[in-house]
C-alpha cells in the first residue's frame, strides 16, 4: 500500500503535482535534499521533539526500520499492543491509518476514551500574541500547512478509533519562555547512530533540563474551521475533498496535472549543476502542459526576474522573457541609481543577450557609481559579516528560543592608497558561554579607531546588532551604555524598535549597492553574495589575474591562510566551492562529523556542535579554524566586489 503520510499531505497543499516526484531521490531532483540551512533547521526540530518527550515521560516508543517492506505494519501492529496493556497511555511516534492514509504522532496521550494529539514543531510563538490568526480567525499562509497538518492527524486517528474523544495540540517553543539551565541546546545533540530523529538524548528526566521553554496550544477550534471548509489551503478544494484525490493519485503512483502557476517558481524538483544527471519534475510539469521542448525551457523566463511578482502575465500566457515588452515590467525611472522595475528590465536585455550570443557585457552605471564613491564612501573602507545562530533550545541559561546569538565576524579595511588587511576577527567556540556582549566589545575596539565607512552585505548585521542592543537594555553589563551608544552609530533602528535612529556611519549596505549599480545575467536575477561574488570574477579579468596569485604574492594579509594559498584556481570554480574541507581523520573519538564549512548554514550547524562540553579541544580547533576561513572569505568577497567596482570605475 502506498499510503498517503502527514509530510506528503503538506507537500500536496505546496503543489498536488510534486506528490508525484517525491520519495524518487534516484530519478529526481530536489534542491531541497542540499540545502544545508533546512538541514540545521530539521535538526532543530528534532531536538525540540526530544526535549517535549521528556514532558511526558514514560512512554512507549514505536520503533520501526522506515526502510522495511513491513514498516507500515510493523508501526500499527508496535501501536496496538502499545495500546492494549493499559487504558491509560503515553506513545511517541503512534501509528495509526485509515483507508490510504498513514500518520506517526509525535506524543499521544490516552486516559480511557480521552486522547490528546500532540504535535511538536521547533517553530515559536507567543501565547500572549497568536500571531498565526488574522483578526477574522482565519490562519495567516505562513501557517497553514501546519495546522492542516494537525487537522490530517486528528482526522485520521478519529475515522480509525471513533469510540474516542480527540483533542489537538500544538507544542512549540515559548518565545515569553528563559532556559533556566545552562546548556539546554547541549542536551540534545546531532548523532549519525541512526535512529529516526538523529538526536542522542544526553538527559534522563524533564528536571534535569530546568523550567520548559515549551509552550501548548489547544488548536481545536482552529481545525473546525478547516473541516467545515471556511479554511482552505486549496481555493477549488475542500479538505475532504484533498485527502480524497490525495490519496487516490499517490496510492497508484499517478501524477495530478496540476495547473502550472506562479506557484511553480518556488519548484524544488528542478535540476542544478549538482544535479544533471536527474530529471527535472519542473520541466516535465511545463512540456506537458505548454508543450515546451527542452530548448524551450533553456531560454530565460519570467521566473528568474528578481523580485518579479506580476503573476497576471501568467495568466495572460506570457512565461519567457522574450516575450516581454517594458510596460509589462514597468517604467518607475531615477536619474540616480537603477530603480527595482529598471534593475528588471535591465535583468531581461541582458538575459536575452547572452541567450542570443552566448556571451553577455556587465551593466555598470559608472557615472553615478562613481560619484558616490568618491563622495559618500569614507577611508579606511570596512568590510564586516557576522556568522550567527538562532537556536529553538537556548545555548546558555537565561536566554529565550530563537534569541539571537552572535559568534563571530570577521573584518576586512581598505586603506587609501589601496592596501588590504584582513585587520581584525573574532570567533567564540567554547561551550556553555553567551558571546553577544563580547563579540560588540572586541567589534567597538575594531571600528573606534576612524571614521571609515562600515561595509555589511544585506541586512543582517544591521538586524543583529539591534537584536544585541535589546539585550544589552536588559542586562547587567556595566558598560552597557557605552555598548548601546556604539552600535547606534553604526546602524539604523528596526521599524519595531522603541527607540528610531540613524547612526553617523550608518552600515553601507553593499549588496543595495550592487542593485542600484550593476547586474550580469550570470546572477538570474540573485542578489547572493554567493552569486555576486562568482560572477564579478568571471567577467573581471582584472580580478582573475590579480587572485590567481598567492596570497604572498598579493599582499593581502589573512589570518588564516598560508602564504601559498591561491584563492582563485580556476575562473568557474567560486572561491567558497575551493575552500579546503575539514578534516577531523587525524581527531581520536570525533563527535562532530563536520566535512566542509562553505555556506551559512553549515557554519550554524558548526556552531551548535561546538557548543558539545565532550569535544576534544583538539576538534575544537579544527572546526574553529575552518570557520575563520569561511568567515575570512565572506568579508574578502566585499572587497574583491568593491574592488570590481573601482577598477571599471577608475579606467572607463
Amino acid at each position: 500500500m502506498r499510503y498517503l503520510t502527514k509530510s506528503r499531505f503538506r507537500l500536496g497543499i505546496d503543489c498536488p503535482a510534486k506528490l508525484y516526484y517525491t520519495k524518487k531521490e534516484k530519478l529526481y531532483a530536489n534542491t531541497k535534499d542540499l540545502d544545508t540551512f533546512m538541514q540545521a533547521l530539521a535538526s532543530g526540530g528534532f531536538q525540540v521533539e526530544e526535549l517535549a518527550r521528556l514532558h511526558y515521560p514514560g512512554g512507549t516508543l514505536i520503533e520501526d526500520d522506515r526502510s522495511s517492506k513491513n514498516y507500515y505494519s510493523n508501526a500499527l501492529d508496535s501501536t496496538i499492543r502499545a495500546l492494549n496493556k493499559s487504558d491509560d497511555a503515553v506513545i511517541y511516534e503512534a501509528a495509526f491509518s485509515y483507508e490510504k492514509l498513514f500518520i506517526r504522532t509525535d506524543i499521544l496521550v490516552k486516559k480511557g476514551n480521552d486522547v490528546q494529539l500532540i504535535e511538536v514543531k521547533s517553530r515559536s510563538f507567543d501565547p500572549n500574541n497568536l500571531g498565526f490568526f488574522n483578526k477574522n480567525g482565519s490562519i495567516k499562509p505562513g501557517w497553514i500547512s501546519t495546522f492542516y497538518d494537525v487537522a490530517f492527524q486528528k482526522h485520521v486517528i478519529e475515522k480509525s478509533h471513533p469510540e474516542w474523544n480527540v483533542s489537538a495540540y500544538l507544542l512549540m517553543a515559548d518565545k515569553t519562555k528563559k532556559a533556566s539551565v545552562d546548556g539546554l541546546n547541549q542536551m540534545f545533540r546531532k548523532t549519525d547512530k541512526g535512529n529516526r530523529t538523529g538526536i542522542d538524548v544526553m538527559v534522563k528526566t524533564h528536571k534535569e533540563t530546568g523550567d520548559s521553554v515549551l509552550g501548548l496550544l489547544k488548536v481545536d477550534e482552529y481545525l473546525n474551521r478547516i473541516y467545515n471548509g471556511q479554511q482552505r489551503a486549496i481555493e477549488s478544494m475542500d479538505f475532504y475533498d484533498m485527502i480524497d484525490t490525495f490519496s487516490e493519485y499517490y496510492s497508484k503512483d499517478e501524477k495530478i496535472n496540476w495547473p502550472i502557476g506562479w506557484h511553480c517558481k518556488k519548484c524544488e524538483f528542478k535540476t542544478n549543476e549538482e544535479t544533471r544527471q536527474l530529471i527535472s519534475g519542473f520541466d516535465e510539469c511545463w512540456k506537458k502542459q505548454k508543450n515546451f521542448t527542452d530548448s524551450d525551457l533553456k531560454k530565460p523566463n519570467i521566473f528568474e526576474i528578481g523580485n518579479f511578482r506580476k503573476a497576471k502575465l501568467l495568466d495572460s500566457g506570457i512565461f519567457f522573457m522574450e516575450e516581454l515588452v517594458q510596460e509589462d515590467v514597468g517604467s518607475d525611472f531615477s536619474p540616480y541609481h537603477l530603480t527595482s522595475q529598471e534593475r528588471q528590465w535591465v535583468q531581461v536585455e541582458k538575459a536575452l543577450e547572452l541567450n542570443k550570443n552566448g556571451k553577455a557585457d556587465f551593466y555598470l552605471d559608472i557615472d553615478n557609481l562613481s560619484t558616490v564613491m568618491n563622495n559618500e564612501w569614507k577611508y579606511p573602507l570596512h568590510f564586516i559579516d557576522f556568522e550567527t545562530s538562532q537556536a529553538a533550545l537556548p545555548y546558555t541559561k537565561g536566554r529565550k528560543p530563537y534569541e539571537q546569538v552572535a559568534f563571530q565576524f570577521s573584518h576586512h579595511i581598505v586603506y587609501e592608497g589601496g592596501r588590504i588587511a584582513h585587520q581584525s576577527e573574532y570567533i567564540h567556540h567554547k561551550a556553555g558561554v553567551f558571546p553577544n556582549f563580547e563579540f560588540v566589545r572586541i567589534l567597538k575596539e575594531a571600528l573606534s579607531n576612524d571614521n571609515g565607512s562600515v561595509f555589511k552585505f544585506a541586512k543582517h548585521e544591521n538586524t543583529i546588532l539591534n537584536a544585541i542592543y535589546t539585550q544589552l537594555g536588559a542586562s547587567n553589563e556595566p558598560d552597557k551604555e557605552e555598548l548601546r551608544d556604539f552600535i547606534r552609530t553604526i546602524t539604523k533602528s528596526v521599524k519595531k524598535s522603541a527607540e528610531q535612529w540613524e547612526g553617523d556611519r550608518n552600515m553601507i549596505d553593499l549588496c543595495e549597492e550592487v542593485k542600484k549599480y550593476f547586474y550580469h545575467p550570470y546572477m538570474k536575477g540573485s542578489y547572493s553574495i554567493k552569486k555576486v561574488l562568482p560572477t564579478v570574477l568571471r567577467v573581471s579579468d582584472h580580478l582573475y589575474e590579480k587572485y590567481s596569485q598567492t596570497i604572498g604574492q598579493l599582499g593581502i594579509s589573512s589570518k588564516n591562510f598560508p602564504d601559498n594559498h591561491i584563492w582563485i584556481k580556476e575562473k568557474d570554480i567560486s572561491p567558497y566551492d575551493a575552500l579546503p574541507a575539514v578534516d577531523l581523520s587525524v581527531i581520536k573519538d570525533s563527535v562532530s562529523g563536520i566535512d566542509r564549512i562553505s555556506d551559512g548554514g553549515a557554519a550554524l550547524s558548526a556552531y551548535a556542535k561546538l557548543q558539545y562540553t565532550n569535544m576534544s579541544d583538539q576538534e575544537r580547533e579544527v572546526i574553529k579554524n575552518a570557520l575563520l576561513k569561511y568567515c575570512e572569505l565572506d568579508t574578502l568577497a566585499m572587497v574583491m566586489i568593491w574592488e570590481f567596482f573601482k577598477f571599471v570605475c577608475d579606467n572607463k
